[in-house]
């Protein structure tokens, strides 16, 4: 799911800010920038970050500051800029002037220094800083999430009507298909045809068999329900939603393909297509 979230804290002089957004992907793809000093706690933030997030792409951009002077500071040998001025003196006399720019030409005097740290000391402060991060990110996504699960409530609702009348209308197909029979029958000539006869009740009877639904409703009732109590649960609920789908869409065609009937051919596909974007939606669900 998609969201935003910022965390820092600090250490004595050094202060990590950690930065994580996500955006929606099936499968947990994580892309993690670190300071060059922090490689080799790569592996602690990439383990914090799977245990807490099981989808999506998340880019966490971790940046380290010291608070004091900077990641770098100037250090001056003023020793060594003393032993050139009095040099300098010493070859052209008392009065001779040594300006800032000459002791900046002078080899050693002034340095730029890396400040250094050892990442063994920050692994703690950067847990926190990523925790932190992960806070504000869930914050957020819970918001997308109160969205999203009332959209796909209001689609499992409009599949439980559909399916609803198909179970209403579904005992009359084998009664419609009766009458179709035996006007047929008697359009071709076959008024005199008993129809007590035991092949037209044989013929009716397999029509029947294989136009019963009944097990793919009650199917379709007990997805229905598993969906709805995903609803309401704090676990990671992407994929068992992405499989009741799969399973939901499976009834749906074994019912087209039995039931003979206009009508619930039309209700399966309204339910096909609310199920299609429920299967959309899902796969930005955690």
């Amino acid at each position: 799911m998609t969201g935003f979230g910022r965390g820092e804290a600090t250490e004595e002089q050094w202060t990590l800010t950690v930065e994580l957004s996500g955006v929606n992907r099936k499968q947990i793809d994580l892309a993690i920038n670190l300071p060059h000093r922090l490689h080799e706690l790569e592996g602690d933030v990439r383990k914090q970050l799977t245990a807490a997030i099981s989808r999506g792409r998340i880019n966490a951009r971790i940046v380290l500051t010291n608070g004091e002077s900077g990641e770098s500071q100037l250090s001056i040998d003023e020793s060594l800029a003393a032993e050139y001025v009095a040099a300098a003196k010493a070859l052209l006399g008392s009065d001779a002037e040594v300006t800032a720019s000459d002791l900046f030409r002078a080899p050693g005097v002034f340095r730029v220094e890396d400040a250094s740290v050892e990442p063994a000391e920050l692994r703690g402060t950067l847990t926190a800083a990523v925790e932190f991060a992960l806070s504000e990110l869930s914050a957020m996504q819970e918001v997308e999430g109160a969205h999203l699960r009332e959209d796909l409530e209001n689609r499992i609702n409009t599949i439980e009507s559909e399916i609803g009348f198909v179970s209403e209308i579904g005992p009359s197909v084998v009664e419609h298909y009766r009458k179709s029979l035996f006007k047929r029958l008697r359009d071709g000539g076959l008024e005199r045809l008993d129809l007590d006869d035991e092949r037209v009740l044989r013929e009716i009877g397999i029509f029947a068999e294989k136009s019963d639904i009944s097990e793919e409703l009650t199917r379709i009732a007990s997805h229905v329900t598993q969906f709805r109590n995903y609803f309401s649960s704090d676990e990671p609920v992407g994929r068992p939603l992405d499989f009741l789908c799969q399973e939901l869409n499976r009834e749906f065609n074994t019912i087209g393909s039995k039931a003979n009937d206009a009508g619930i051919a039309q209700r399966i596909v309204n339910a096909k297509t609310e199920l299609e974007k429920i299967r959309e939606q899902v796969q930005n669900v955690e």
